[in-house]
C-alpha cells in the first residue's frame, strides 16, 4: 500500500511538468514578441515544436524503455525537461528560445508514452482512475503554467525568468521520481522491464484510428493553447480578461477529469463520452464564433477538451495486454497525432498573419471536431475495435 501512495505521488509530481514549458508561453507572447520581434507564425513554433517532439520522439521512448526499463528512461527525461526550462533564462535570440523548446520538448515526448506502460504495469486492475490522476496532474501544471506567467513576470521583472521558473519544478520532480520509484521497485522488477523488444502497431487499422481521433483531439488542444488569449483580444476584451479564459480552459478541465473516472464507472462505453466531449467543444467554438462571452465559451471547450484528452489516453491502454504494448500503442498514437497537433498553432498563427482575424481558424476548427466525431465513431466500432475491456463499449 506505502509503495503504492509513493509510486502515485511520483507519477502525480512528474506529469506535473510535462506542461508548464509549453503553456506558460501563450501568456508571455506579446512581450516575447516585443521583445525579440517575431511574428505571429514564429512565435507559435514555441507550442508547435514541443508539441512536433512528443510526435517524432515517442516511437524512441518506446525502444529507450524497452532496453533501459520505463522507470529509469522517465527519471532522467525530467532532468532533461529541467535543463531545457533553465536554459531559457539565458535567451538572447529566437534560435537559442526555439532551440530551449525543443530540448524541453525532447523531455516531455519521452514521458508521455511511457506514462502508460507505467500505468499499466504497476496499477493494472486501476487504470481509468490512475489516467484521471494522471490527467489531472497533467492539467494542473499547465493551469499553473498558464496562471502563473504574468504574475511570475512582474515578480522576475523578466519574461526570462518566467519561463525559466519552472526549471525547479522539473528538478524537484527527477529528485522525488529516484527516491519514490526507484527506492521502491525490487532489482529483479528493474531487469524484467528492460531490454523488451516492442514494435508500434503501423499495421493495426484499429491503432490508425486511434491516433487519428488522438491527432484531431490534440490539433484543437494545442491551437487553442497557443491563441485561445489572442482570439479574445481580438473581440475586443483586454489581455487580462484573455489570460483569465485562457485559465478557465485549462483549469476547467480539473474537475472533468476526476467526474469523468466516475462516469466511466456507471457508464463506461467509451464511444458515449467521446461525442458528448467533442459536442462541448463543438459548442463552444460555436459560441466565440458568434461572439457570446467568450469566458463561457473557454468554459465548455475546455470541458470538451479535458474529457477527450483523458479518453483518447485511455483507448490504447484498453486495447493491450502488457506494459509494454500498452506503451507501444500510446507511442504510435501520440507520434503521428502530436505531429498532426503540432500543425494546429501554426496554421492558426498563419491564417492570422495571412486574413488578420482568427475568425475563419474558428470555423476550421468547428470543421476539424465534426471530422474527429466521425473517427471516434469509426474507432470504437465493435468490428473494428474488439477492445479487450468490455465494458470499453
Amino acid at each position: 500500500m506505502r509503495k503504492n501512495v509513493l509510486l502515485i505521488i511520483a507519477l502525480f509530481i512528474a506529469a506535473l511538468n510535462l506542461r508548464p514549458a509549453i503553456n506558460s508561453i501563450a501568456p508571455l507572447l506579446e512581450s516575447m514578441r516585443a521583445d525579440l520581434g517575431m511574428s505571429a507564425a514564429v512565435a507559435s513554433l514555441l507550442t508547435s515544436i514541443p508539441v512536433l517532439c512528443m510526435g517524432l520522439f515517442s516511437p524512441f521512448a518506446v525502444k529507450a524503455g524497452g532496453r533501459f526499463g520505463i522507470e529509469r528512461v522517465m527519471g532522467l527525461s525530467l532532468l532533461v525537461i529541467g535543463v531545457g526550462t533553465f536554459l531559457r533564462l539565458f535567451t538572447g535570440s529566437v534560435p537559442f528560445l526555439l532551440l530551449t523548446a525543443l530540448i524541453a520538448g525532447i523531455g516531455i515526448a519521452v514521458i508521455g508514452p511511457l506514462s502508460s506502460g507505467f500505468i499499466k504495469q504497476h496499477f493494472p486492475n486501476n487504470v481509468p482512475t490512475m489516467i484521471a490522476v494522471y490527467s489531472v496532474a497533467l492539467t494542473l501544471g499547465a493551469t499553473l503554467g498558464s496562471g502563473l506567467s504574468t504574475p511570475l513576470e512582474r515578480a522576475f521583472h523578466s519574461w526570462k525568468g518566467s519561463l525559466a521558473f519552472w526549471a525547479a519544478a522539473a528538478f524537484l520532480a527527477a529528485i522525488v521520481w529516484q527516491l519514490f520509484v526507484h527506492t521502491q521497485i525490487k532489482p529483479t522488477a528493474r531487469m524484467a522491464s528492460g531490454k523488451t523488444q516492442t514494435n508500434l502497431p503501423w499495421k493495426s487499422g484499429k491503432a490508425w484510428m486511434l491516433t487519428l481521433s488522438f491527432g484531431c483531439m490534440s490539433m484543437l488542444f494545442y491551437s487553442f493553447t497557443a491563441w485561445l488569449p489572442q482570439i479574445v483580444e481580438g473581440m475586443g476584451y483586454s489581455k487580462a480578461y484573455a489570460s483569465t479564459a485562457l485559465t478557465l480552459f485549462v483549469a476547467i478541465q480539473i474537475p472533468v477529469s476526476l467526474i469523468l473516472s466516475l462516469l466511466l464507472r456507471k457508464f463506461p462505453s467509451r464511444r458515449l463520452w467521446l461525442l458528448v466531449e467533442a459536442s462541448f467543444e463543438l459548442f463552444g467554438l460555436l459560441l466565440l464564433a458568434f461572439r457570446v462571452e467568450p469566458l463561457v465559451a473557454a468554459a465548455f471547450i475546455g470541458i470538451g477538451a479535458g474529457g477527450l484528452f483523458t479518453l483518447n489516453l485511455l483507448l490504447p491502454i484498453d486495447a493491450t495486454s502488457n506494459p509494454h504494448e500498452a506503451a507501444s500503442w500510446s507511442a504510435m498514437t501520440q507520434s503521428v497525432g502530436y505531429v498532426i497537433g503540432a500543425t494546429g498553432p501554426f496554421l492558426l498563427g498563419w491564417i492570422h498573419d495571412y486574413t488578420n482575424s482568427f475568425t475563419s481558424a474558428v470555423l476550421g476548427m468547428m470543421g476539424i471536431v465534426v471530422l474527429m466525431m466521425i473517427v471516434q465513431f469509426t474507432a470504437t466500432s465493435r468490428k473494428l475495435n474488439p477492445l479487450r475491456l468490455a465494458e470499453s463499449h
